[in-house]
C-alpha cells in the first residue's frame, strides 16, 4: 500500500530550506542597500572634489588661500560664511578663493554623513593600496583636493586606517598649480 501526502518531516525540511532561502535573499538586498549607498556617497565626493578643483584651476594665484581648506563636517556642523559671497556679485581673487571653500564645506555638511574635505601638496596619495588623509608634499608636490566620509564596515564598525582615522573616498589631483 502506497501512502499519499507528506510526512511532517518533509514539511519540516522543505520549511528550513525555505527560510534559508528567504534569510539568504534578505541579507544579500541589505547588502546591495548598502552598496547603493556608497556608491551614491563616492559619487557626491566625486563631485565635490571635481567642482573644487575646476574652481582651483581657474583661480591658480590663490593657491595659498584653497591650502587653508581642512574641513570636518563633525567639528564644524555650521560653517561660518565668508564676508563676501561671490554668487552674482562682482568680488577679487582672494574674495573668490574663500567663497568657493564656503561653497565645498556646504557640499560636504550636507551631502556627506560627517564627511571631511582637505587641499594639500601630497606627492604620494596612495598608502598600502589605500587613500590616506596625511599629506606627504612639499612646496613642489601636486596640490590635491581629498573628500571623505566616516564610513562603516559591513558589521557596523568604522571604517578606519592604521591610524584609527577614517579613509578618504576620493582624492583628485588639482594639477600644476604655483
Amino acid at each position: 500500500m502506497r501512502a499519499r501526502g507528506f510526512t511532517l518531516l518533509e514539511i519540516l525540511i522543505a520549511v528550513v530550506v525555505l527560510a534559508l532561502g528567504i534569510i539568504g535573499g534578505v541579507a544579500l538586498q541589505l547588502a546591495a542597500l548598502r552598496t547603493r549607498h556608497q556608491a551614491a556617497l563616492l559619487s557626491q565626493a566625486t563631485q565635490t572634489a571635481t567642482a573644487l578643483a575646476e574652481r582651483m584651476r581657474a583661480n591658480p594665484k590663490q593657491a595659498g588661500i584653497y591650502l587653508t581648506l581642512n574641513y570636518d563636517a563633525l567639528a564644524e556642523p555650521a560653517p561660518a560664511a565668508p564676508a563676501t559671497l561671490c554668487a552674482g556679485a562682482i568680488c577679487g581673487a582672494d574674495q573668490l578663493a574663500l567663497s568657493d571653500l564656503y561653497d565645498a564645506k556646504l557640499q560636504v555638511q550636507r551631502h556627506l554623513p560627517a564627511g571631511r574635505v582637505l587641499v594639500c601638496r601630497d606627492a604620494d596619495l596612495w598608502s598600502g593600496g589605500k587613500l590616506r588623509w596625511s599629506c606627504s608634499g612639499g612646496a613642489v608636490a601636486p596640490l590635491v583636493v581629498k573628500v571623505g566620509w566616516r564610513g562603516k564596515r559591513p558589521d557596523g564598525t568604522p571604517q578606519t586606517d592604521e591610524d584609527g582615522q577614517y579613509l578618504p573616498g576620493v582624492a583628485l589631483a588639482v594639477g600644476a598649480m604655483p
